[in-house]
């Protein structure tokens, strides 16, 4: 690899992580609703935390800024790395976003972004996971559900699609990291405590409106 690949590469990964590692759900709810997503409903910094606590548009803003943050990553990896270095630089925003320098350690659950990356290397993969998603949603109305279903479908459907060994085994590992990060929602599922999502509500703290 030649000197100018070695340093996008560096840049990259260390950009990755830092932009995964950012937390748009708490920086909306502190910068236009004066809310801190983190001391209300799950405590989540996440896409599903922000719509229980702050509403739908909320909601959408987080969702579309932790997708791009997975996905210009893994792009830019899959069109100038072999396919190891690729899902390398492609998983960092997704530990960034798990595991957040700016929380302390703490972070989301990875499903946003991590779909980010899926659409940045294996785009025939995210439209399978995502008609999977929704299917589930739908149905159930329960959010983790669907992001359970989706990490287990994400590394079936990348064995069963033509693609590189390593996307494979990123598949593998990034499904089961998803699903070790839901372990809390897991329980409340087997208990039958975990809540449905109201469509039409918002529920959770009465932040102030945008400002």
């Amino acid at each position: 690899m030649s000197q100018s690949l070695t340093i996008a590469a560096v840049l990259l990964v260390v950009g990755g992580y830092l932009a995964g590692a950012v937390p748009f759900g708490l920086l909306v709810g502190r910068g236009f609703y004066g809310v801190d997503v983190r001391q209300h409903g799950s405590g989540n910094v996440g896409t599903t935390n922000v719509l229980r606590v702050l509403g739908k548009r909320a909601a959408l803003i987080v969702l579309i800024c932790d997708v791009l943050k997975g996905f210009a990553p893994a792009l830019a990896a899959g069109l100038l790395f072999d396919p190891w270095l690729a899902v390398v630089v492609g998983a960092m925003p997704v530990l960034g976003h798990m595991r957040s320098i700016f929380l302390r350690g703490g972070g989301g659950k990875g499903v946003a972004t991590g779909a980010g990356m899926v659409l940045g290397l294996m785009w025939q993969v995210f439209l399978v996971v995502l008609a999977v998603w929704l299917l589930v949603l739908l149905t159930v109305r329960i959010v983790s559900a669907a992001s359970l279903t989706a990490a287990i479908t994400f590394p079936l459907a990348a064995w069963l699609l033509p693609y590189p060994l390593a996307y494979r085994v990123a598949a593998l590992v990034i499904g089961l990291a998803v699903i070790l990060a839901h372990h809390a929602n897991i329980r409340r599922l087997l208990q039958g405590r975990e809540p449905r999502l109201a469509w039409s509500s918002r529920k959770g703290a009465s932040p102030a409106p945008p400002r």
